[in-house]
């Protein structure tokens, strides 16, 4: 739902006249973990497209579904692999949590908002928090009214952040 739900702020951001990248971390290539961290380091031609579409951007918003009371490992993974110490450096970073459960990952969002700060990102602070996601979300529409007035609020302070 994660992808879903990226898709959906990127409608709404589009439709106020904004410019989006999205970015699919699903996209990535399968091997990044060996072929793009460490050693490797700016040698995988497919990890080093994200790494351009990052650089492209002064803001992002970042989706973190919930995994094991944390984000996924893949999200941690891309980050690690990404050029350090710029990539984040200065960047204006929303972050939007997923779960079933009823905290919306707030935990994992405080996990990558000490990552992000470490990184030198300014972390917006409305983090929001989309608990029993699936209960309330189709694809097309929240329909949990507070959920949907929290998005509004985040992207609208988003913008001027």
């Amino acid at each position: 739902m994660t992808l879903e739900m990226a898709m959906y702020y990127k409608e709404k951001l589009e439709e106020i006249g904004e410019e989006v990248v999205l970015m699919d971390l699903g996209q990535l290539p399968e091997d990044f973990a060996f072929s793009a961290l460490y050693a490797n380091k700016g040698k995988s031609e497919g990890y080093n497209g994200f790494q351009a579409m990052l650089d492209s951007v002064d803001k992002c918003i970042i989706l973190a579904p919930e995994y094991n009371g944390s984000y996924p490992g893949v999200l941690k993974t891309f980050i690690d692999g990404l050029r350090y110490p710029d990539s984040f450096r200065d960047k204006k970073v929303a972050l939007v949590g997923l779960a079933n459960g009823v905290q919306g990952n707030a935990v994992g969002l405080g996990h990558l908002n000490d990552v992000l700060s470490y990184m030198g990102a300014n972390v917006l602070g409305l983090r929001v928090k989309l608990g029993e996601i699936a209960r309330h979300f189709d694809a097309n529409k929240i329909s949990h009214p507070l959920y949907e007035k929290f998005v509004n609020e985040q992207i609208e302070k988003f913008l001027s952040f």
